[in-house]
């Protein structure tokens, strides 16, 4: 199981066949910044999709020959886009890697079933690794930028597309939490119900190769003295390793609270697509983008 991302970094750089990045919108500083440090380190190999005179300027300025890229010149973003996973489709490239355009733009051309990405079974959603560094492990928090509204039927796709990206890090069987605001189960408040829901399915056997509890509240989901504290017996709470957020708000701002209050290293990871993708932030830092390129490759 990784514990790290210098653990994950490692893997990654060991690979006999590199992976190629297909960056769409490569005038983008900070993820052109992240390609560049992927590609040094010997973690990847890239194509740069965009404004191809501004992307030679911004190499140029970060000491970056340019004798080691491919280029594709389009100025715009949407088009930009649909190149990239144009490439993967033909494989011409292993990963698209969003850069200077908005996150609907990228998305469209991912959603589109003519590129082979999705299909009508799955969910795409979004999930970000972070270091819990004061018990040596990777954790997960999902959704926080795709799944608005998930219901149930919704939640139970989250799950899954979180397992799945818990096994990529070589966690076999997960602990996942279906956090609320409250531990106990509330008619007034749907994701306590969801959660319960969901932590029958799995006792059941309707959702497999994890353990789930819930509804557990933020606190004794990661906390064991909290646990303990509220009389919480319980397989998951205090060791989650996924935490599943009630709704987009919850996600967005837990997720944000780790890097700006918590400052913790992340990774930004997309979910239940037939390729890998990056698709990060505008403000995440080139640091946190590198990361996310590092957690496709797996």
């Amino acid at each position: 199981m990784f514990k790290s991302f210098d653990e994950i970094e490692q893997y990654a750089l060991e690979l006999a066949a590199k992976k190629r990045v297909a960056l769409a919108g490569s005038q983008d500083v900070d993820a052109l910044s992240a390609v560049v440090m992927a590609r040094r380190k010997g973690a990847i190999e890239a194509t740069l999709v965009g404004d191809e005179e501004t992307t030679r300027k911004h190499l140029a300025d970060l000491n970056e020959s340019a004798d080691c890229y491919s280029f594709v010149h389009e100025p715009s973003g949407p088009q930009c886009a649909r190149i990239a996973c144009d490439m993967v489709r033909n494989k011409e490239a292993d990963i698209p890697m969003k850069g200077a355009m908005q996150t609907a733009e990228f998305l469209k051309a991912v959603l589109d079933k003519n590129l082979g990405f999705v299909s009508e079974k799955t969910l795409i959603t979004q999930a970000t690794v972070f270091e819990y560094k004061k018990e040596d492990r990777l954790m997960i928090v999902t959704d926080c930028a795709i799944a608005i509204t998930p219901d149930y039927d919704d939640k139970i796709k989250i799950v899954t597309n979180a397992v799945k990206l818990a096994n990529r890090m070589r966690n076999n069987c997960p602990k996942v939490a279906i956090v609320a605001p409250v531990e106990t189960v509330n008619p007034a408040m749907q994701s306590t119900i969801d959660a319960a829901m969901l932590s029958k399915a799995c006792q059941r056997g309707q959702i497999k190769g994890c353990v789930i509890d819930g509804p557990l509240g933020l606190d004794n989901a990661v906390s064991l003295e909290a646990a303990r504290h509220k009389g919480i017996v319980s397989d998951v709470a205090g060791m989650a390793d996924v935490l599943i957020m009630p709704d987009i708000c919850a996600g967005n701002i837990f997720t944000k609270s780790l890097t700006y209050f918590g400052n913790l290293r992340t990774a930004a990871a997309i979910n239940g697509t037939a390729s890998p993708i990056v698709m990060t932030s505008r403000t995440d830092s080139s640091e946190d983008k590198y990361r996310s390129i590092l957690l496709a490759t797996l």
